[in-house]
């Protein structure tokens, strides 16, 4: 089946110019699957019983979500692109992955959701780095 933005991707009129289309939706997919990942574990930290110790983690995880929304919506965007702002969002949101995961591995050894949301930040740490060695 292909996604949403797959068929986006193909069907827009305009050119990608030098970007890679399969990394670009690759990049799109992993921004939107960690934004979803870092919601839900926001949610999931603010049920825990030790919710005082998970603050940092709610924190990072609800900034990892803003930047991979905001990623993912300037990467479906074709028009008007620079690429020094196209490098701009993606170094940032592969920090915040970073960052994200990070924290996430800390609390992943006691609660689940830690560690499927780590595990969705690295995908998407990847595949930022990915698109950022090709848009050089």
């Amino acid at each position: 089946m292909t996604s949403t933005a797959a068929r986006m991707l193909e069907t827009h009129p305009a050119d990608l110019q030098r970007v890679d289309s399969e990394l670009l939706l690759a990049c799109i997919e992993e921004c939107l699957r960690c934004a979803q990942a870092c919601t839900a574990c926001a949610d999931a930290c603010l049920h825990e019983d030790s919710v005082a110790d998970l603050r940092e983690c709610i924190r990072t995880n609800q900034d990892c979500a803003d930047i991979c929304l905001t990623t993912a919506t300037v990467l479906s965007r074709h028009t008007g692109r620079g690429a020094d702002l196209i490098k701009v969002v993606l170094s940032a949101c592969e920090a915040a992955c970073r960052s994200c995961a990070a924290e996430c591995e800390k609390h992943a050894g006691h609660h689940e959701h830690c560690k499927v949301c780590a595990e969705a930040c690295r995908a998407c740490e990847a595949a930022c780095q990915q698109l950022l060695a090709v848009i050089g």
